[in-house]
């Protein structure tokens, strides 16, 4: 008697399946939002403590933004750079004029504009007559998955499967002026220094005032690029206009992206007077990059957050969020089961003490959005719109999950 076929067990069908499988996706299809709440095609509502990843500046279905966007879509939405694009230099002036800096280059994503921040750092060492440019990148860092962007990132786990990668990259710690001034002295191929204002993905890890200060003033000795990664902290994300602006200084390159379009793709190069010329014709080029409706959506999401006063308010309410999440999880902090809340503005990070991504679906099912990065970091990164009253109750979601999980046997 032959024995009896083993079972055949199959993986259950996956949702998208004709989409590759890259993001470990929550089983949620949304559907709709307005201001900081959003609905699932199952008509369940959510707080949005993510927005979009630090996206959706001005929330969902933002009354000023909709109606500005319907209006380009019905004149024009891409045409090339080819041609002069007004729109352009709409929005470049607007950023030089809240940056102090000198002119802008436009892309499509964070990950593009820190490449092309690369890029010029290479080109800049090139036209100083060093022929293997070398640039100081961090600890923790997150600047995209491209191959360069992906060798400045300071993750192994990412990196694995994509070697080899880019040379040219010199790692420190965040936060030790020591080690920069170290490298200063020992590596005469050092043309810049590239690192986030404050870490997104890395697990939100603020760089210090006097850090940047220090970084400032060591790059004007050196004749260095400070290039500063504002693609998750910038857009009043922290209360100011860009998140190095707290430390008194300016950068000499900025790449932008997330929160400048308010959901609609946009990144931008910032470029003050030691960059800005670097690159010429031929140099660096996008198809998409610049297109009137990208533009169109720059120049509205800061006039809207002029006009509507956002900046206090992402301090003020962000002031209220980190103070009640400090309030609600005391006892947390005096145990050490919450390490640290830090952060500025609506850029918070809650540090657990242990690994948390259970967390995210917990949150979900409770009706809030939020993320865990760095394994143990929960991420609250809010639309700019969110009312004092929806952070009391984004922490009156979040603690008691926090707590709950924090009693659970390890």
């Amino acid at each position: 008697m032959n024995a009896p076929e083993p079972a055949v067990t199959q993986a259950p069908a996956r949702p998208m399946p004709h989409v590759l499988n890259t993001y470990g996706r929550l089983p949620i299809a949304l559907s709709h939002g307005q201001g900081c709440w959003l609905w699932d095609t199952q008509g369940r509502r959510y707080l949005d403590g993510l927005g979009g990843i630090a996206v959706n500046t001005l929330g969902h279905a933002h009354p000023k933004l909709v109606p500005a966007l319907q209006d380009q879509v019905a004149k024009l939405i891409h045409t090339s750079n080819y041609y002069e694009v007004p729109l352009q230099e709409q929005l470049a002036a607007r950023l030089c004029a809240i940056s102090g800096l000198a002119g802008a280059f436009f892309c499509n994503s964070g990950l593009e504009a820190n490449e092309g921040a690369l890029k010029i750092a290479r080109k800049y060492g090139h036209d100083r007559g060093i022929a293997r440019p070398e640039i100081i990148v961090y600890e923790k860092a997150f600047h995209g998955r491209s191959i360069a962007t992906l060798s400045a990132t300071g993750n192994p786990k990412v990196q694995k499967g994509f070697e080899p990668l880019v040379e040219g990259f010199v790692r420190v710690p965040l936060n030790d002026l020591a080690a920069v001034e170290r490298v200063a002295r020992e590596n005469p191929n050092v043309v810049a220094v590239f690192l986030e204002t404050i870490q997104g993905e890395g697990g939100v890890n603020p760089a210090r005032w006097d850090y940047l200060q220090g970084l400032r003033r060591i790059c004007d000795e050196r004749e260095w690029l400070l290039m500063l990664d504002e693609v998750q902290c910038g857009i009043g994300r922290t209360g100011k206009w860009f998140a190095h602006q707290w430390a008194g200084i300016r950068p000499d390159v900025m790449p932008l992206a997330k929160g400048l379009g308010s959901g609609v793709p946009v990144g931008a190069i910032v470029c003050g007077d030691k960059a800005v010329n670097v690159l010429g014709p031929g140099n660096h080029g996008t198809t998409f990059g610049g297109n009137p409706l990208a533009m169109r959506a720059g120049v509205e999401t800061l006039r809207i957050m002029e006009e509507d006063g956002l900046l206090a308010h992402a301090a003020e309410v962000g002031a209220l969020l980190k103070g009640s999440l400090e309030q609600a999880l005391a006892a947390e902090l005096a145990s050490g089961g919450v390490k640290e809340i830090r952060g500025a503005g609506l850029m918070i990070g809650v540090e657990l003490a242990k690994p948390c991504g259970v967390l995210v679906a917990r949150a979900a099912e409770a009706g809030l959005m939020i993320s865990v990065t760095a394994d143990s970091v929960i991420r609250i990164v809010p639309p700019l719109v969110i009312s004092a009253d929806e952070a009391r109750q984004l922490v009156a979601i979040l603690a008691p999950l926090v707590r709950a999980f924090l009693a659970e046997p390890a």
